[in-house]
């Protein structure tokens, strides 16, 4: 059972805390500082981080990206839920589709819906983002999943 968390939106000059959770996880950190990406601190109510997660919105696709559990937590669900509330910020969003990179977590995110797709596939405007076409590796597995 995935815990209930509340997101917070992190303003730019927040965005240390998340930089250094990324790099700890070895995630792309570089363009955290950008105004693009919209990031949101989770905590399970208490005002205490239990992670991070982003969007990025490119008309009715978002681009799913550093979602991060802080270390302690791990195995707890958090990650999962993470992931529902950046679904739910999405939809809010208008996207009918999420895509994200990944080089370690393809298993997490085939449990939650999202599959494995050929790079060629991706939108133009993802295409271009600093995520996909600068700081993650060719080797990273496209995922995709279709919001209802």
């Amino acid at each position: 059972m995935a815990p209930s968390l509340i997101a917070f939106p992190l303003a730019v000059w927040e965005r240390d805390g998340l930089a250094a959770a990324l790099r700890k996880a070895r995630l792309p950190s570089e363009d955290i500082g950008t105004s693009g990406p919209l990031f949101w601190r989770f905590s399970a109510g208490d005002d205490v981080p239990v992670g991070f997660g982003g969007l990025e919105v490119y008309g009715e696709d978002a681009l799913m990206r550093s979602v991060v559990t802080l270390p302690p937590l791990r195995g707890r669900g958090v990650g999962a839920a993470i992931v529902a509330a950046l679904e739910v910020e999405a939809r809010v969003s208008k996207c009918s589709a999420i895509y994200l990179l990944t080089t370690t977590a393809q298993g997490f995110f085939e449990k939650l819906g999202y599959a494995t797709i050929d790079r060629a596939q991706t939108p133009v405007a993802i295409r271009a983002s600093t995520q996909f076409s600068k700081l993650c590796p060719d080797s990273a597995v496209l995922m995709l999943k279709r919001l209802g």
